[in-house]
């Protein structure tokens, strides 16, 4: 796979010179936040499109404030650093970036000497017909009030790993889980949605879940502007996971990822991905990609001089 080079600190550089001290608050203790950006290439535009970039960069600062912490960079810079990875690298093909601010000092209660850096890479799709065999993981989606679920933190993140790795030892895809109330969270790196009756249902906002940008496009322009069909969100109970006719992931860089199966129940037809998880997906690239024209301030170029 082709490695690009990363900005850090205000330079492009290689990435093995994208390096951070191995006694830093961000190595020892996982002391960041991130947001993962997905850009789109245009070749009729000849322009590289960020989708939701203002709001990715205001999520950012979310994230930062709760974990007690700033970065030296206002959007402007960091719209400049996402275009200067983009022009840098002279990418024209479809790109996700990791945007990661970190604490560099030592010490648990570090807060200074902080920085950021942008990796962009390549994340291939599910392609349309394919989907996940999920599990409901035995392991609970961290409490709010634990650490801040609805921030992204690399340290957020162990509980995915530890519940992606039981998954894939047991023969799965990716896990489903559940909160400490026993109702439907998410999966370990995207947001949960279920097609049951007829109707699309997601976890509330308060189910020990990620403030998704992704679950707000979804909830609040596609599926009532595009589709004529309105999102309720509210607990899902494990078993209604067994007998829903549809259910997807959403994220930035999972897109929309469907899902086949749930504990070896399928869902549907079990084998092939259903109608609304199609239409919703098509939708959905329809707007990143510019082909659904409204809201053009969520796409916004970064190959050209402009602000966000």
């Amino acid at each position: 796979m082709a490695t690009f080079n990363i900005w850090m600190n205000g330079k492009l550089v290689p990435q093995e010179q994208a390096v951070l001290p191995v006694n830093s608050a961000a190595v020892f203790y996982a002391t960041n936040v991130f947001e993962g950006i997905r850009s789109y290439w245009s070749e009729r535009d000849g322009e590289m499109y960020s989708f939701r970039l203002a709001d990715h960069f205001a999520r950012l600062r979310e994230s930062m404030k709760m974990m007690r912490f700033t970065v030296p960079y206002g959007d402007d810079q960091l719209f400049e650093a996402v275009r200067t990875v983009v022009a840098g690298n002279e990418l024209r093909e479809d790109i996700h970036m990791h945007c990661v601010a970190y604490v560099g000092a030592p010490g648990l209660d570090a807060t200074t000497q902080t920085g950021l850096y942008i990796n962009p890479r390549k994340r291939p799709r599910v392609m349309e017909g394919n989907g996940l065999k999920c599990n409901v993981s035995s392991w609970t989606r961290t409490s709010d009030n634990a650490i801040p679920i609805r921030l992204k933190s690399g340290s957020n993140y162990q509980n995915g790993r530890l519940a992606t790795l039981q998954s894939r030892a047991d023969g799965y895809d990716q896990p489903i889980f559940l909160n400490r109330l026993g109702k439907v969270a998410e999966g370990s790196g995207a947001t949960f949605f279920m097609v049951r009756k007829g109707r699309i249902v997601t976890p509330h906002s308060s189910s020990d879940i990620l403030e998704s940008i992704t679950r707000t496009t979804l909830i609040e322009y596609i599926c009532p502007q595009v589709l004529g069909m309105e999102v309720v969100e509210r607990d899902i109970d494990r078993t209604e996971l067994y007998v829903a006719e549809e259910a997807f992931f959403c994220g930035s860089g999972y897109e929309i990822t469907p899902i086949l199966s749930i504990d070896r129940f399928p869902l549907g037809a079990g084998d092939t991905v259903g109608p609304l998880t199609k239409r919703i997906s098509s939708a959905y690239l329809d707007i990143v990609r510019g082909v659904d024209t409204r809201h053009p301030e969520w796409r916004t170029p970064v190959y050209k001089p402009v602000h966000v």
